[in-house]
């Protein structure tokens, strides 16, 4: 996946076009992802008792993946995501790791 939750994304379509946020949640199944203050809803609520009030509750609604874009921690511009595989050595044990690159700066992300 491209885009991990607690990434800085901006978006390029929609209500919110132009914003700046960090992803809350990923929906893989349905390729979308939930952006902190972003793409806010309002969902109306009865009240749950007699003489209590009713209630609106705002809440960032999924917003699909194609629309959002990657903002590099490193060099702080917009970039797509390359994956490549690093050799990483823990006790005495040679592994390659599968991390996700920056195709600007080319520096790695995770």
């Amino acid at each position: 996946m491209t885009i991990k939750k607690g990434d800085k994304v901006k978006i390029l379509a929609g209500k919110d076009k132009g914003k700046i946020g960090k992803v809350l949640q990923i929906f893989s199944e349905r390729n979308r992802a939930s952006i902190e203050g972003l793409n806010l809803l309002i969902k109306h609520m009865r009240p749950s008792k007699q003489g209590e009030k009713g209630q609106r509750i705002e809440f960032p609604a999924p917003i699909n993946l194609s629309n959002i874009i990657l903002v590099c921690p490193k060099c702080d511009k917009l970039t797509r995501v390359a994956h490549k595989y690093i050799e990483v050595t823990e006790n005495d044990k040679k592994e390659k790791k599968k991390v996700r690159v920056c195709k600007k700066c080319q520096q790695v992300i995770d």
